[in-house]
């Protein structure tokens, strides 16, 4: 057991071959079987290009199997000609650089010396390809008998056996070392191989490696899981019948991969006690824009195995679908929160044919309710927008800070400044809303100075995506809510949006999901934290939909990383979660339409809805 996991670090830890995956590890295997041979290769700069070849009436043709023999598929066509016009405009190297190898590998179909000989006497008409020095004539398959090669010009390379040995000057002809996948370990691309497979896999890399040789598999299960897998196992090259997709999927991989540095401490509730009201007095509404059970599993796994949100035992989940679409927007999906009505994408709180709908923040400040509404971006988009403006078109968004005027909330905070301060009617509503009370500022950093309750900070530079260094601006920004709202004995309401995981989702990538996650948990956090201290206080947590389509392919939890895929750059019609901490908090379970949530709250605090 010692030395399988031995040879299992050796390859997790890489070594002195392994290198970040990238099209040069690329081996496109059957390059003539593509319906654009050599060119589709050659234009995602693989590292190596296969070509099956007969010997046929002193000709060589490329085919998998003599029966598919065309004698205008030759050698020459189809890729030493190309290849020859490729590297004249590109200076005399392949792909413009001399340090990027391109292999091409020749695989003899037909007796093997006879073929060699013919194939090194095609290759001497091409003295430019043979001069180049970054590109490798290999051959493979009915190779001659080592104690031959010596015969052959030096030009020519061979595709080693893991079961052979070979002397000295033999290795130096060994350009990689190939065998059959499915010879070796029986995987068929699902879930993970044995351990005993794994063992295997390191074995014949470990005696690779020590010739100084890249190790290739053919015939290997051929889609995203298990190029995962053989990305996991270090294996050197992915053999692959589908370069652009196996491209593409390389490509994306820095965006679907995120290793999160270190861990949040997660509150640990009073041990999910009754509170100590029936109903609740406040209630905390927190929406995790673009937020489905993918992008909350992966909070999960980046924060060692633990979230604030996984310490709610009442769970529901929400149909998000909006009045005139499978698939939501934030400004339908909104809405149905704030208003308990569907209403059509791309409205503000107002009905199907464009009549406003009260928000529940209207409906609470009639009952002397007091009212805070939170985002991490910009306070006129879509969901803050919804629970205190009315508007057909959510791009409105001077008409939609203007709205606010006719409001009483009592706390606005997030980014958009410049819809409140410089506007196209040169309204400054900056000093409207200091003439009615409120204390305003256009700096995040002024918000513990403030002592009025009645407060607008907008900061566009304190919004920024966490990648880009945002800090602690939600969960502060709920901490000071708290502070400002709690005292004095009236009840409120909050509504605070982690934005930017939707942002996230969009973007198709990983770390921004990821790090906007963990950054909404911590201010779910809070959340709790004051329900605990408070006993009269339900907390929320819920999405307006899934952004992205994303999908965990793989991850660690103990190492903190996640490895993804996105099937979409928009929403997607995923039912979300429903999380309910607090007195009321049962009747937020089972599976109900968006719309729900706020007849729900509403419900529990006494509010009747139009």
């Amino acid at each position: 057991m010692l030395r399988v996991l031995s040879m299992l670090l050796l390859v997790a830890c890489g070594s002195a071959f392994a290198q970040p995956y990238t099209a040069s590890t690329i081996f496109a295997h059957n390059d003539y079987a593509q319906p654009v041979p050599f060119y589709v290769a050659y234009s995602q700069q693989v590292g190596y290009i296969e070509a099956d070849i007969f010997l046929q009436n002193n000709t060589l043709l490329v085919a998998h199997a003599k029966e598919e023999l065309d004698n205008t598929r030759t050698l020459e066509d189809l890729y030493l000609k190309p290849l020859e016009q490729q590297i004249a405009r590109t200076k005399g190297v392949a792909y413009g650089d001399a340090g990027r190898m391109l292999t091409i590998m020749i695989d003899l179909k037909t007796q093997g010396e006879p073929t060699l000989q013919a194939l090194v006497k095609t290759l001497k008409r091409y003295p430019k390809l043979i001069a180049c020095p970054n590109i490798q004539f290999t051959v493979s398959g009915d190779m001659p008998e080592p104690s031959h090669w010596d015969a052959f010009p030096s030009f020519i390379h061979f595709d080693g056996r893991p079961n052979i040995t070979y002397t000295e000057a033999q290795w130096q002809r060994v350009a990689l070392v190939s065998t059959s996948f499915s010879g070796q370990v029986q995987w068929n691309g699902k879930g993970v191989p044995t351990l005993s497979a794994r063992e295997k896999i390191a074995s014949l890399l470990q005696a690779a490696h020590a010739r100084g040789k890249k190790l290739r598999f053919w015939g290997t299960p051929d889609f995203e899981n298990a190029w995962l897998v053989m990305m996991d196992l270090k294996i050197d090259l992915l053999n692959t019948d589908h370069v652009m997709e196996l491209t593409s999927f390389l490509k994306k991989l820095p965006a679907n991969t995120y290793r999160n540095p270190a861990p949040h401490t997660v509150y640990k509730p009073a041990a999910q006690a009754p509170a100590s009201a029936a109903r609740p007095k406040n209630v905390i509404l927190l929406i995790g824009d673009g937020m489905g059970l993918a992008q909350i599993y992966t909070g999960y796994t980046l924060n060692q195995g633990n979230l604030n949100l996984f310490q709610i035992r009442d769970i529901g989940f929400s149909i998000t679908a909006a009045a005139d679409n499978y698939i939501t927007d934030s400004a339908a999906g909104a809405t149905a929160m704030a208003t308990g009505h569907k209403t059509r994408n791309r409205y503000i709180s107002v009905d199907t044919v464009g009549k406003p709908l009260p928000a529940i923040t209207q409906s609470l400040k009639q009952k002397d309710f007091r009212t805070a509404i939170i985002t991490a971006g910009d306070i006129t988009d879509a969901t803050p927008a919804c629970f205190y403006a009315h508007q057909p078109e959510r791009s409105m968004s001077e008409a939609i800070a203007l709205d606010f005027m006719g409001t009483n909330n009592d706390i606005l905070i997030g980014g958009g400044v410049n819809s409140f301060t410089r506007r196209k009617d040169g309204q400054n509503l900056f000093s409207q809303l200091s003439q009615k009370g409120y204390t305003v500022s256009g700096s995040f950093g002024s918000l513990d100075t403030i002592r009025n309750s009645r407060f607008v900070v907008l900061d566009d530079s304190a919004v920024v995506s966490k990648q880009k260094g945002r800090g602690d601006f939600l969960p502060h920004a709920l901490q000071k809510s708290l502070t400002t709202l709690a005292p004095g004995g009236k009840p409120f309401f909050i509504m605070a949006e982690g934005a930017q995981i939707d942002w996230g989702g969009h973007s198709n990538n990983v770390e921004y999901v990821g790090r906007e996650m963990l950054d909404f948990d911590q201010a779910i956090g809070e959340a709790l934290k004051f329900a605990d201290r408070n006993g009269e206080t339900l907390v929320i947590i819920t999405a307006d939909h899934e952004t992205g389509g994303l999908s965990l392919l793989g991850g660690n939890v103990a190492q903190r990383i996640i490895r993804s895929n996105f099937s979409t750059g928009d929403h997607t019609s995923i039912p979300v979660p429903v999380f309910a901490y607090g007195p009321g908090a049962e009747q937020f379970r089972g599976v109900y339409q968006n719309t729900e949530i706020c007849r729900k709250i509403c419900a529990l605090l006494g509010i009747t809805l139009p």
